[in-house]
């Protein structure tokens, strides 16, 4: 007997038959605007945007605008870790550019610790598979530097070498410990603090807090990238309308799995992946470069509403 599905439905054969399971749905607006005020008339180059969120089978985008004053062409594609980049060429000199991006995607509702680890790497340490590790080389790959003795004597405060323990455990807790140990700090200036920085200081910025796990997890031997995207939340002093960063890590029978450092828990449908790097300055959301005076400042708002 075939089972009706329904559009937020999968079927799965079971012995013959189908087994129905229903998938919750949840929808969100995403409005992300960003505005540049130039000191004088500038000509502006290439712009570079990553705004458009990761689709798959746990997000659909259901509709989506993308207004640029100055008049933009745009050129879509996809780089190498399948990120949606548009490319933005201007014609007219202005003193001001506004990109409005406006989206409201359809989240299912899979709950995130419905995932099961292969066997072999359900308790650390465990090796990766010799197919996998060659796809994962970049992502085991921690940025070599001074900060190197810092982050093994935090980890090894975090967890004692030889201590049984869960792969999933170990992660977590990680996860939870920068965001008891260490303090927020909202940060507009640039760039990301290195592990060794964020230590130093105590504090730091979402992205900070996804590289000094996402560099945790590599030192542990553990494939790990940086996510770019959207939260949704009330606003508080972690969140006041702007993006967000996590990291993930990749574990085998689960994929990548979302830890998000700056709220202490798993990633879930709260949470809207846009790009993915193995760095994490190589995905802002918008980067170019003018011609004209010099001096501009910088607006950015985001607001992700739930859609009932």
């Amino acid at each position: 007997m075939l089972a009706k599905r329904s559009p937020f439905s999968g079927a799965f054969p079971i012995r013959g038959e189908y087994l129905e399971v229903k998938r919750t749905m949840r929808r969100f607006k995403i409005l992300h605007r960003t505005y540049y005020n130039f000191s004088g008339t500038v000509w502006l180059e290439p712009h570079t945007l990553r705004l458009r969120p990761k689709e798959g089978h746990t997000l659909r985008i259901e509709s989506s605008s993308l207004e640029i004053s100055p008049a933009a062409r745009l050129r879509w594609y996809s780089d190498v870790e399948d990120n949606s980049v548009a490319v933005a060429t201007f014609d007219t000199p202005t003193r001001q550019l506004v990109i409005e991006s406006a989206i409201i995607i359809q989240q299912f509702n899979e709950s995130p610790l419905d995932f099961l680890v292969a066997d072999y790497a359900t308790d650390y340490p465990f090796f990766y598979g010799a197919e996998d590790h060659l796809i994962l080389a970049p992502y085991l790959q921690g940025n070599p530097s001074p900060a190197a003795e810092p982050l093994a004597e935090w980890v090894a405060g975090v967890w004692r070498a030889g201590t049984p323990i869960q792969t999933y455990a170990l992660l977590q807790r990680l996860c939870a410990h920068i965001n008891r140990s260490l303090a927020y700090q909202a940060r507009e200036q640039p760039g990301v603090q290195t592990p060794a920085q964020t230590l130093a200081l105590g504090s730091g910025s979402c992205r900070d807090f996804a590289n000094l796990f996402m560099e945790a997890a590599r030192y542990l031997g553990l494939a790990a990238r940086f996510v770019s995207g959207y939260l949704f939340a009330e606003p508080s002093a972690a969140n006041y309308g702007s993006t967000h960063a996590w990291a993930e890590v990749f574990l085998p029978g689960a994929g990548w799995i979302g830890f998000d450092p700056t709220l202490g828990i798993i990633v879930g449908t709260d949470h809207t992946a846009v790009a993915v790097a193995r760095l994490p300055e190589s995905v802002p959301p918008v980067a170019g470069a003018f011609v004209g005076p010099p001096g501009a400042s910088l607006d950015v708002g985001v607001w992700v509403t739930e859609l009932h």
